[in-house]
């Protein structure tokens, strides 16, 4: 697909530029973000504050480098802007702050905090007879934060089913798999004993998450979209080297002659 492949390249690029950030758990989220933004989510990118719009929480604000090619590409702000992650003053720092930067609906990156957050704009929305919904990404690695399951308790006893829950199931989390440093298995059954509908589907096919977004249910709905860390780039995938380190001159070279 191409709009992903274009994604991977501003991913790549920026972080190398950057001299730091975070590879894999960005590249991982490609897929997701595309179909929330051109196919899912009610937004007006001229006009961000929009008080109609849908909200969305990046909990696992460390893949903010692909949040922001997104937005960029979606007509929030400059794609000449992507060259300035992480610069002083740039508005694109390492971690979603949404004073600096339009299309921004919380700062992140504090993990296991995105779900409460979700939760509190749910339940604010719901109050005021709005139409407009929430969509929270979470890390399979952040799900080993308590505050979550409190989170994921609240939801279903308050019935806000305006809420959809994504989890990047990617299997990896900062240096090992997920279930060498605290397993979070058997993660549907969690999910479901707290009272959501659960869906599993392929996070980087358009298709199935296209299904797993349509689906009709009373109850708040959570989405395990399964992933592959540095998806895309051979020596970057399923390698946890590559959760927090800029790929330098010659390592961009190899990742986007694979996307070409």
């Amino acid at each position: 697909m191409v709009a992903a492949k274009v994604i991977r390249q501003d991913i790549l690029k920026m972080i190398h530029d950057a001299g730091s950030g975070h590879p894999g758990g960005s590249l991982s989220l490609v897929e997701i973000l595309l179909h929330l933004y051109w196919k899912e989510m009610k937004i007006e990118p001229k006009n961000p504050a929009w008080q109609e719009r849908d909200r969305l929480i990046l909990s696992k604000g460390h893949g903010a480098p692909a949040l922001y090619s997104i937005l960029a590409r979606r007509g929030y702000f400059s794609v000449d802007r992507l060259n300035s992650l992480r610069k002083l003053g740039s508005g694109l720092e390492g971690h979603p702050h949404m004073q600096s930067l339009p299309g921004l609906d919380c700062s992140t990156g504090s993990l296991g905090h995105g779900l409460g957050i979700a939760a509190g704009l749910a339940l604010g929305l719901s109050l005021k007879k709005s139409k407009s919904r929430v969509f929270c990404i979470l890390g399979d690695g952040e799900l080993q934060e308590g505050s979550i399951w409190e989170s994921a308790m609240s939801i279903p006893a308050l019935k806000q089913t305006n809420i959809t829950v994504v989890i990047d199931r990617n299997h990896v989390q900062l240096d090992d798999f997920v279930k060498n440093v605290m397993p979070v298995e058997p993660l549907a059954e969690k999910w479901l004993s707290f009272g959501w509908f659960v869906v599993t589907c392929d996070g980087h096919n358009m298709d199935e998450l296209k299904k797993a977004f349509s689906t009709k249910t009373d109850k708040p709905l959570v989405i395990i979209a399964e992933t592959v860390k540095g998806k895309g780039i051979s020596f970057m995938e399923n390698n946890a080297l590559w959760h927090g380190k800029a790929p330098d001159e010659e390592q961009l070279k190899n990742a986007l002659k694979e996307l070409k």
